[in-house]
């Protein structure tokens, strides 16, 4: 019996001396890749403004998530601390670089090809929108799809868009105003902003193609991936990235099927009565002429990327315009002379009384506040960075060189408070024809981007927003419900008022206009 515990006191101190040597060396090899990765750190960081040391991994992923607009801010003054401009972080094992200089932002937007940045949209968008999204092309792929979607866009396309915009304006504006006055509460706009949007985004873009029961669905997949924008990439199940990556792949089958749907509508010859028709129309004419001469079917013509494509177009609409309006509430209430002078141009043009739609012509002539709303969206632009990675090593300055993996924030939000006059004022004389500084320090203006990539959809954007500050100007009375720091910006994943733009509403005209 003695032999044998002797025996098993021997080979339980051998496990314990095997755990322990393996621990140690478990121990110091980790030590040894913190260090390595320290080091790699400091070296790709080299003497720009940045944290000293990061936690390891993860980096400072924690606090951005925690509160993106105090990360930002410290990266911002950490770039205004340095000559050049930019400032140094590690996030989630990345090594990335803020940009707040507006030079040194051209600078990646102008190149933007494969041997030096490739724009990404989001930290981890590839993981998210999928390789089939617009952002990521480059080259001669990305000028014939651009050429594809023009026809999108034209003067008459946007007419027939003005006329599906304002219904559903309409329509949310007199939701609003009922509850409102069934509360004695203020009712938070940010939410009511989002869900007017997305129904006009839908409208607009795949009008009668999506039915009832699809919206809904719709409407909870794309809730999953606004949530999934804001949360740590994590794609393993029960997590919200996932989540956000599964709704992705089914909103672009749906939106495939509804890309598949117009064909057939506009290969019968019907009226294009929203976005996907005006594109299908010319797809249908191309598809027909490969289809005669034997040739392989173009790019970019298939449904499911097409479907892709207008997720793209969904996104990009959805969050910064919702971003704008409520900024442009919050900007009108705190400029009661902006305001006055807004609602006289309007009611010198269009009247609800009327009963009549704002027609293209009439929207031409808002130019006080078509200025409005270019001073909305540089004093806040709404996609405040345009995440790139370095392709490969990229000579930034004479003294600095980005190294290759680099994820690179340009901020078109500092740039919008750099060349202009006063450019903590908001002053929507600046876009006036007598001062014209949106050409004068056009450099300087970088909300709808610049180079290839600049954004395609602008004068839909900019007209929605123009619409939306006509009718609600004219059909509401508004007051903020003001607080300490509820105009402080906060990121859902767009900036927006930090208490959601909290406002008490009440009816402005005689009667609300019916639209036939």
């Amino acid at each position: 019996r003695e032999r044998e515990r002797e025996r098993e006191t021997i080979m339980d101190s051998s496990i314990w001396a095997t755990v322990s040597s393996f621990t140690t060396y478990f121990l110091s090899l980790l030590a040894f890749l913190i260090f390595l990765e320290q080091v790699s750190y400091l070296k790709k960081k080299n003497s720009i403004p940045g944290p000293s040391l990061v936690i390891p991994i993860i980096g400072n992923a924690i606090s951005l998530v925690r509160n993106p607009t105090n990360f930002w801010d410290l990266q911002s003054a950490l770039a205004n601390s340095s000559h050049l401009g930019i400032s140094a972080n590690y996030i989630s094992g990345r090594f990335i670089i803020f940009i707040r200089s507006t030079d040194l932002s051209h600078k990646i937007f102008a190149n933007v090809r494969p041997d030096a940045f490739h724009l990404v949209g989001h930290p981890f968008g590839k993981k998210l929108f999928g390789d089939h999204n617009l952002i990521y092309m480059m080259g001669q792929d990305h000028k014939d799809l651009r050429r594809r979607i023009a026809p999108n866009f034209t003067p008459r396309a946007l007419s027939t868009y003005t006329t599906l915009q304002q219904k559903i304006i309409l329509k949310h504006l007199i939701m609003w105003d009922r509850m409102s006055s069934s509360s004695l509460e203020p009712i938070a706009l940010r939410l009511l902003c989002r869900d007017m949007n997305l129904e006009t985004s839908q409208t607009v873009f795949i009008g009668p193609y999506l039915t009832n029961e699809a919206r809904e669905r719709f409407n909870r997949d794309y809730n999953l991936f606004n949530v999934g924008l804001m949360k740590l990439p994590i794609d393993l199940p029960g997590f919200a990235f996932r989540e956000a990556r599964l709704g992705v792949k089914r909103l672009v089958e749906t939106l495939g099927v509804c890309a598949e749907e117009s064909k057939m509508k506009m290969k019968a010859g019907n009226k294009q009565t929203c976005l996907i028709d005006f594109w299908m129309q010319e797809t249908v004419r191309e598809l027909a002429a490969v289809e005669d001469s034997g040739e392989p079917e173009p790019p970019h013509t298939g449904s499911i990327k097409i479907g892709g494509h207008l997720f793209d177009f969904l996104f990009a609409a959805q969050d910064a315009s919702t971003s704008s309006l409520l900024w442009a509430v919050t900007l009108l209430d705190s400029h009661p002379d902006v305001l006055t002078k807004v609602r006289e141009e309007v009611a010198g043009i269009w009247s609800p009384e009327s009963d009549t739609l704002i027609t293209a012509e009439q929207l031409n002539e808002m130019k006080y506040t078509e200025a409005v709303t270019r001073e909305v969206v540089r004093f806040r632009a709404p996609a405040t960075l345009v995440p790139h990675i370095a392709g490969e090593d990229f000579p930034l300055t004479e003294t600095y060189t980005i190294p290759k993996g680099t994820i690179v924030f340009p901020s078109v939000f500092e740039s919008s408070f750099q060349g202009f006059p006063e450019p903590d004022r908001f002053d929507p004389d600046r876009f006036m024809e007598e001062r014209q500084e949106d050409r004068v320090f056009k450099k300087d203006f970088l909300a709808f981007g610049a180079g290839a990539h600049q954004c395609v959809g602008q004068r839909y954007a900019l007209n929605h927003l123009v619409l939306f500050i006509a009718m609600f100007t004219s059909l509401l009375d508004f007051k903020r419900h003001r607080t300490d720091g509820c105009d402080d910006i906060s990121y859902v994943p767009t900036i927006c008022p930090k208490d959601d733009c909290k406002v008490y509403l009440s009816r402005r005209c005689a009667r609300y206009p019916s639209f036939s």
